[in-house]
Protein backbone atom coordinates (compact mmCIF):
# COMPACT_ATOMS: atom_id res chain seq x y z
CA UNK A 1 0.00 0.00 0.00
CA UNK A 2 3.07 2.55 0.79
CA UNK A 3 4.36 1.81 -2.49
CA UNK A 4 1.63 2.89 -4.10
CA UNK A 5 1.42 6.01 -2.91
CA UNK A 6 5.13 6.74 -3.07
CA UNK A 7 4.81 6.00 -6.86
CA UNK A 8 1.57 8.57 -6.67
CA UNK A 9 3.91 10.93 -4.64
CA UNK A 10 6.70 10.97 -7.21
CA UNK A 11 4.53 10.74 -10.34
CA UNK A 12 2.41 14.09 -9.37
CA UNK A 13 5.83 15.95 -8.11
CA UNK A 14 7.19 14.75 -11.54
CA UNK A 15 4.13 16.60 -13.45
CA UNK A 16 3.91 19.60 -11.32
CA UNK A 17 7.95 20.39 -11.71
CA UNK A 18 7.32 20.14 -14.78
CA UNK A 19 4.29 22.95 -15.65
CA UNK A 20 5.74 25.18 -12.85
CA UNK A 21 8.75 27.11 -13.85
CA UNK A 22 8.48 29.61 -11.66
CA UNK A 23 10.74 29.76 -9.19
CA UNK A 24 9.85 28.58 -5.82
CA UNK A 25 8.41 30.77 -3.20
CA UNK A 26 8.21 29.62 0.59
CA UNK A 27 6.00 31.42 3.04
CA UNK A 28 7.45 30.41 6.95
CA UNK A 29 4.69 30.79 9.61
CA UNK A 30 4.70 29.36 13.45
CA UNK A 31 1.58 27.36 14.26
CA UNK A 32 -0.15 25.79 17.07
CA UNK A 33 -2.81 22.71 16.88
CA UNK A 34 -4.57 21.11 19.16
CA UNK A 35 -7.69 18.55 19.16
CA UNK A 36 -9.49 16.08 21.14
CA UNK A 37 -9.95 12.44 18.96
CA UNK A 38 -12.43 10.55 20.53
CA UNK A 39 -13.73 6.72 19.52
CA UNK A 40 -16.47 5.24 21.40
CA UNK A 41 -17.30 1.55 20.62
CA UNK A 42 -21.07 0.25 20.52
CA UNK A 43 -20.12 -3.42 20.40
CA UNK A 44 -17.01 -5.26 19.03
CA UNK A 45 -17.47 -4.40 15.41
CA UNK A 46 -19.52 -0.75 15.44
CA UNK A 47 -18.36 2.76 16.89
CA UNK A 48 -18.42 6.29 16.95
CA UNK A 49 -15.42 8.50 15.85
CA UNK A 50 -15.55 12.08 16.67
CA UNK A 51 -12.50 14.77 17.10
CA UNK A 52 -12.29 18.74 17.27
CA UNK A 53 -9.53 20.36 16.15
CA UNK A 54 -8.30 24.20 16.06
CA UNK A 55 -5.14 25.43 14.64
CA UNK A 56 -4.14 29.29 15.04
CA UNK A 57 -1.03 31.01 13.73
CA UNK A 58 1.88 33.25 14.64
CA UNK A 59 2.29 30.30 17.18
CA UNK A 60 -0.92 30.69 19.00
CA UNK A 61 -1.93 34.93 17.98
CA UNK A 62 -4.33 34.32 14.96
CA UNK A 63 -7.29 32.23 14.14
CA UNK A 64 -6.31 29.73 11.39
CA UNK A 65 -9.35 27.27 11.25
CA UNK A 66 -11.63 25.32 13.38
CA UNK A 67 -12.59 21.58 12.47
CA UNK A 68 -15.13 19.23 13.45
CA UNK A 69 -15.61 15.44 12.23
CA UNK A 70 -17.71 12.50 13.12
CA UNK A 71 -18.62 9.16 11.43
CA UNK A 72 -19.68 5.70 12.09
CA UNK A 73 -16.39 2.88 12.79
CA UNK A 74 -16.94 -0.86 11.24
CA UNK A 75 -14.37 -3.22 12.39
CA UNK A 76 -14.91 -6.80 10.51
CA UNK A 77 -11.40 -7.86 12.06
CA UNK A 78 -9.10 -6.49 15.11
CA UNK A 79 -6.51 -4.70 13.37
CA UNK A 80 -8.93 -3.12 10.90
CA UNK A 81 -11.36 -0.66 11.11
CA UNK A 82 -13.66 1.21 8.01
CA UNK A 83 -15.13 4.58 8.39
CA UNK A 84 -17.26 7.30 6.84
CA UNK A 85 -19.08 10.60 8.20
CA UNK A 86 -19.07 14.04 7.74
CA UNK A 87 -17.09 16.93 8.56
CA UNK A 88 -16.92 21.16 8.85
CA UNK A 89 -14.18 23.18 8.61
CA UNK A 90 -14.51 27.08 9.64
CA UNK A 91 -10.94 28.71 7.62
CA UNK A 92 -10.34 32.31 9.52
CA UNK A 93 -10.27 35.46 6.89
CA UNK A 94 -6.78 35.16 4.95
CA UNK A 95 -6.71 38.85 4.98
CA UNK A 96 -6.66 40.94 7.52
CA UNK A 97 -9.72 43.51 6.80
CA UNK A 98 -11.08 40.71 6.33
CA UNK A 99 -13.96 39.73 9.21
CA UNK A 100 -15.88 36.38 7.91
CA UNK A 101 -14.83 32.76 7.76
CA UNK A 102 -14.70 30.48 4.91
CA UNK A 103 -16.90 27.42 5.07
CA UNK A 104 -15.86 23.74 4.02
CA UNK A 105 -18.33 20.76 3.93
CA UNK A 106 -16.60 17.27 3.77
CA UNK A 107 -17.95 13.38 3.51
CA UNK A 108 -14.96 10.91 3.93
CA UNK A 109 -14.42 7.63 3.67
CA UNK A 110 -11.47 5.88 4.95
CA UNK A 111 -8.98 2.25 6.11
CA UNK A 112 -7.43 2.21 8.89
CA UNK A 113 -5.28 -1.04 9.69
CA UNK A 114 -2.63 -1.21 12.36
CA UNK A 115 0.47 -3.67 12.70
CA UNK A 116 3.44 -4.43 14.93
CA UNK A 117 7.38 -5.13 13.30
CA UNK A 118 8.84 -6.15 16.66
CA UNK A 119 7.75 -3.93 19.76
CA UNK A 120 7.14 -0.81 17.27
CA UNK A 121 2.99 -0.22 16.09
CA UNK A 122 2.81 0.65 12.73
CA UNK A 123 -0.73 2.36 11.82
CA UNK A 124 -1.60 2.65 8.28
CA UNK A 125 -4.74 4.84 6.98
CA UNK A 126 -6.06 6.20 3.94
CA UNK A 127 -8.43 8.60 3.94
CA UNK A 128 -10.16 10.04 0.73
CA UNK A 129 -12.41 12.99 1.19
CA UNK A 130 -14.90 14.98 -1.33
CA UNK A 131 -14.30 18.73 -0.20
CA UNK A 132 -17.11 21.57 -1.08
CA UNK A 133 -14.97 24.83 0.13
CA UNK A 134 -16.03 28.32 -0.16
CA UNK A 135 -14.34 31.12 -2.82
CA UNK A 136 -13.79 33.90 -1.03
CA UNK A 137 -13.96 37.85 -2.65
CA UNK A 138 -14.27 40.78 -1.10
CA UNK A 139 -15.14 38.61 2.71
CA UNK A 140 -18.16 36.98 1.04
CA UNK A 141 -18.37 33.67 -0.25
CA UNK A 142 -19.22 33.93 -4.02
CA UNK A 143 -18.65 30.21 -5.38
CA UNK A 144 -17.71 26.76 -4.65
CA UNK A 145 -14.65 24.57 -5.53
CA UNK A 146 -15.04 21.08 -5.24
CA UNK A 147 -11.73 18.49 -4.60
CA UNK A 148 -11.38 14.86 -3.85
CA UNK A 149 -8.77 14.46 -1.67
CA UNK A 150 -6.93 11.44 -0.97
CA UNK A 151 -4.40 10.99 2.09
CA UNK A 152 -1.79 7.95 2.92
CA UNK A 153 -0.76 8.43 6.68
CA UNK A 154 1.78 6.05 8.11
CA UNK A 155 2.81 6.08 11.65
CA UNK A 156 5.62 4.07 13.83
CA UNK A 157 5.07 4.13 17.85
CA UNK A 158 8.67 3.22 18.81
CA UNK A 159 8.87 2.09 22.73
CA UNK A 160 11.61 3.73 24.75
CA UNK A 161 11.26 2.51 27.97
CA UNK A 162 10.30 -1.25 29.44
CA UNK A 163 8.02 0.77 31.50
CA UNK A 164 4.44 1.67 29.75
CA UNK A 165 3.82 4.57 32.41
CA UNK A 166 6.43 6.53 30.26
CA UNK A 167 5.94 8.38 26.91
CA UNK A 168 6.97 6.41 23.19
CA UNK A 169 8.44 8.11 20.60
CA UNK A 170 5.91 8.71 17.32
CA UNK A 171 7.48 9.18 13.71
CA UNK A 172 4.65 9.79 11.34
CA UNK A 173 4.18 11.42 7.41
CA UNK A 174 0.90 11.79 5.80
CA UNK A 175 0.88 12.49 1.94
CA UNK A 176 -2.31 14.39 0.71
CA UNK A 177 -3.04 14.56 -2.80
CA UNK A 178 -6.05 16.37 -4.27
CA UNK A 179 -7.93 16.62 -7.64
CA UNK A 180 -10.67 18.92 -9.51
CA UNK A 181 -11.54 20.82 -12.36
CA UNK A 182 -9.25 23.58 -10.54
CA UNK A 183 -6.11 21.57 -9.62
CA UNK A 184 -3.59 22.04 -12.50
CA UNK A 185 -0.44 22.74 -10.84
CA UNK A 186 -0.93 21.42 -7.53
CA UNK A 187 -1.71 17.49 -7.34
CA UNK A 188 0.46 17.56 -4.14
CA UNK A 189 -1.78 19.71 -2.03
CA UNK A 190 0.04 18.75 1.34
CA UNK A 191 2.64 16.78 3.32
CA UNK A 192 2.72 16.68 7.15
CA UNK A 193 5.66 14.88 8.84
CA UNK A 194 5.24 14.32 12.66
CA UNK A 195 7.71 13.84 15.31
CA UNK A 196 6.92 13.47 19.16
CA UNK A 197 6.00 11.33 21.60
CA UNK A 198 2.93 9.48 22.80
CA UNK A 199 1.93 8.53 26.50
CA UNK A 200 -0.98 6.75 28.25
CA UNK A 201 -2.49 9.08 30.72
CA UNK A 202 -5.06 6.16 31.66
CA UNK A 203 -6.54 2.66 29.87
CA UNK A 204 -8.77 5.61 28.01
CA UNK A 205 -6.91 8.21 27.34
CA UNK A 206 -3.74 9.27 25.98
CA UNK A 207 -1.94 11.94 24.04
CA UNK A 208 0.68 13.09 21.76
CA UNK A 209 3.29 15.83 21.49
CA UNK A 210 5.74 16.93 19.29
CA UNK A 211 6.86 19.34 16.47
CA UNK A 212 4.98 18.96 12.86
CA UNK A 213 5.88 20.21 9.97
CA UNK A 214 3.25 20.94 6.90
CA UNK A 215 4.28 21.99 3.60
CA UNK A 216 1.50 23.08 1.86
CA UNK A 217 1.62 23.69 -2.26
CA UNK A 218 -0.69 26.64 -3.42
CA UNK A 219 -2.81 26.58 -6.68
CA UNK A 220 -0.14 28.68 -8.37
CA UNK A 221 2.17 25.64 -8.24
CA UNK A 222 5.06 27.41 -7.10
CA UNK A 223 4.01 29.17 -3.97
CA UNK A 224 3.80 26.97 -0.50
CA UNK A 225 3.44 27.31 3.02
CA UNK A 226 5.73 25.69 5.70
CA UNK A 227 4.30 25.49 8.78
CA UNK A 228 6.23 24.95 11.60
CA UNK A 229 3.44 23.51 14.22
CA UNK A 230 3.77 22.67 17.85
CA UNK A 231 1.43 19.70 18.04
CA UNK A 232 -0.60 18.32 21.00
CA UNK A 233 -3.40 15.86 20.21
CA UNK A 234 -5.71 14.02 23.08
CA UNK A 235 -7.23 10.74 22.28
CA UNK A 236 -10.05 8.81 24.11
CA UNK A 237 -10.93 5.28 23.26
CA UNK A 238 -14.32 3.89 25.01
CA UNK A 239 -17.28 1.80 25.14
CA UNK A 240 -21.20 2.84 25.86
CA UNK A 241 -21.18 0.09 28.81
CA UNK A 242 -18.20 2.19 30.28
CA UNK A 243 -20.99 5.27 30.42
CA UNK A 244 -24.42 3.88 30.65
CA UNK A 245 -23.56 0.86 32.46
CA UNK A 246 -20.96 1.74 35.10
CA UNK A 247 -21.12 0.97 38.89
CA UNK A 248 -22.18 3.48 41.19
CA UNK A 249 -19.23 5.38 43.16
CA UNK A 250 -19.34 4.98 46.70
CA UNK A 251 -18.17 8.80 47.60
CA UNK A 252 -14.91 7.00 48.96
CA UNK A 253 -12.93 7.17 46.17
Amino acid sequence: MSRIFLVLFLFTTYINSAQTPQKKEINDQAQTWISLNTVLKFNDRWGTMNDFHIRRTDFADKENFYFARTGITYSPYPKLTLAAGYAHLWLAPSKPEWSNFADENRIFQQVLYSSKIGNVSMLQRIRNEQRWQDKMVNDRAVDTRFTNRIRYLLSFTIPVFNDKKLPSLVVADELLMHFGKEVVYNSMDQNRIFIGIRQNINPKWSYDFGYMNVIQQKYSGYQYDSNHTLRLFFYFTGNTKDIFHHDHASGDE
